[in-house]
């Protein structure tokens, strides 16, 4: 826990924690990420907290900052969710969320080390990160696909819960993709719907956590300042966001993904 360490590095990490947190749920917020494909990678990068807790400060964070953007969006009229195939994917994804809590626990049953999960953690992110990239780059060859069918969207849907719980991303690129794929939207839509998806997900895996006493132990007040951020994040982001074509979100996202991929190759050198 951040109370072991002095007063005077305490302080920096506050810091470094709010800053992080400010600026990944901007970027979450433009790209559709949710911002804790950043925050978490980058966080555990730091080795002060547990993964567990790492994870569950991340998911706090990106589910505030789903939760201004979805609810802004939708106050203003501006929300692109067709919810006839959004509502299924969320549905499927607040499963996904309780099943993604299970398997994180399960995992760290697993492993005496607690560090081994977080090197699994950053293998399998690394992976989804690595593959999302080569989508991108090659999306304008692909032919994508318009489905309507409730259950392969609650299907697609329990699929994005589990990687955003289990993996205490919130949601990730892997959203995105799938989004594109399925469904042929284009960027913009696509990063409404990322958070539609993930508010549902992140929501779930909370209660989970509440519930069955699994909430590991945090400094509240670094709680309370992330979540803040994510807030102050998605505000700004949301601002960018109406000011910004589907080119320069593309080009935004392909420079995150990079920069995700070499940190998550440095966080399995770190735990492993």
């Amino acid at each position: 826990m951040l109370q072991s360490k002095g007063s005077a590095e305490v302080m920096p990490v506050y810091v470094v924690f709010l800053t992080v947190s400010f600026l990944a749920s901007i970027v979450g917020a433009i790209c559709g990420i949710g911002g804790g494909v950043i925050i978490k990678p980058v966080l555990d990068a730091f080795g002060v907290l547990d993964v567990s807790a790492i994870s569950f400060l991340s998911g706090c964070t990106v589910l505030a900052m789903s939760v201004y953007s979805v609810g802004r969006n939708k106050i203003a009229g501006t929300l692109s969710v067709d919810m006839s195939t959004g509502t299924p994917l969320a549905a499927g994804a607040a499963v996904g969320g309780v099943v993604g809590k299970y398997m994180f626990q399960g995992v760290r049953q697993m492993f005496e080390n607690q560090n081994t999960v977080g090197a699994v953690q950053a293998a399998c992110l690394m992976t989804l990160t690595l593959g999302t990239l080569i989508y991108t780059l090659k999306k304008s060859r692909i032919k994508t696909h318009y489905l309507k069918s409730v259950p392969a969207c609650l299907a697609i849907g329990l699929f994005l819960g589990v990687l955003s719980s289990f993996l205490g991303i919130g949601g990730g690129p892997i959203n995105l993709v799938i989004l594109f794929y399925f469904f042929s939207m284009t960027t913009k839509v696509a990063a409404q719907n990322s958070l539609y998806i993930i508010l549902f997900s992140q929501v779930t895996s909370l209660v989970v956590s509440v519930f069955t006493g699994t909430v590991p132990p945090v400094e509240w007040g670094i709680l309370a300042g992330m979540v803040v951020c994510g807030v102050l994040g998605g505000i700004t982001g949301r601002w960018f966001n109406k000011r910004m074509n589907d080119r320069m979100v593309d080009k935004l996202f392909m420079i995150l993904m990079v920069m995700i991929i070499f940190i998550n190759i440095y966080n399995i050198f770190y735990y492993a």
